[in-house]
């Protein structure tokens, strides 16, 4: 097993050590005992520092969300100025961390403790930064939030799919199949200008996305009131209200 640097506090080096069992070895691995064996300590460590075992895989999932979100801000760093191919770096990396680190990310996806929501909701902001990226430009044919929620579910699917299926049967095309899926389903082959046959629909996410949150020239409740509008527009294109 790796030698950790003495410095480490005693919480990192035992969140890495619940880390390492998990990878290598699977979840029952990580018992207490093991964990504390493995960090160099004693069991009633664990449970001061953590409170049970619970707490301390809720530790796992908060430091593989901060992994996680250092990869994906990196990526930001690096991302080409096509807003389609943006979310097709995005969804990539998203599922190449899944396949390469299945254990972890079963974890995170099961994890539902302070820290870990605060980094998932981090996670979920870059993610609907993209969503508004793709409105702002005319891109998106569906409603932002069900957009985030198609990128979402084909990510968490072909995960899960490929992690069931047996070794000797995995393709990796099947993950190209599904992100090329996941592009058609929410974003337009071209940007939308609004026309006759499409409605106001594609205007209005656009405008939606494109407004600034503190705009001089609304009121707070004439902001309230426009992005109701416009809300209503993008979901159904303006059809009248019975």
């Amino acid at each position: 097993m790796a030698t950790r640097d003495s410095s480490d506090s005693p919480r990192r080096r035992i969140v890495e050590a619940a880390v390492e069992l998990l990878e290598n070895s699977g979840p029952d691995a990580v018992s207490t005992r093991a964990v504390a064996a493995a960090a160099g300590m004693q069991p009633p460590a664990i449970y001061r520092l953590f409170g049970d075992k619970e707490g301390l895989l809720e530790a796992v999932a908060e430091h593989g969300y901060a992994q996680f979100l250092e990869r994906k801000r990196a990526e930001l760093d690096v991302t080409p100025q096509d807003p389609v191919e943006e979310l097709r770096r995005g969804w990539d990396m998203v599922v190449g961390f899944g396949v390469s680190r299945p254990e972890l990310f079963a974890v995170m996806n099961r994890a539902s403790g302070r820290g870990s929501d605060a980094a998932h909701r981090a996670g979920l902001e870059i993610l609907h930064g993209r969503v508004r990226r793709l409105a702002a430009g005319g891109w998106l044919r569906v409603d932002e939030e069900l957009a985030a929620q198609i990128i979402q579910a084909t990510g968490q699917g072909a995960v899960t799919t490929w992690h069931s299926t047996p070794a000797d049967r995995r393709n990796p095309a099947l993950l190209t199949v599904l992100r090329e899926s996941m592009v058609a389903a929410v974003t337009r082959a071209e940007p939308a200008v609004p026309a006759a046959e499409s409605g106001p629909a594609a205007a209005a996410r656009a405008l939606r996305a494109a407004l600034p949150d503190d705009a001089d020239v609304l009121s707070d409740a004439e902001q309230r009131l426009l992005r109701e509008w416009l809300t209503r527009l993008a979901a159904d294109g303006g059809a009248p209200h019975a």
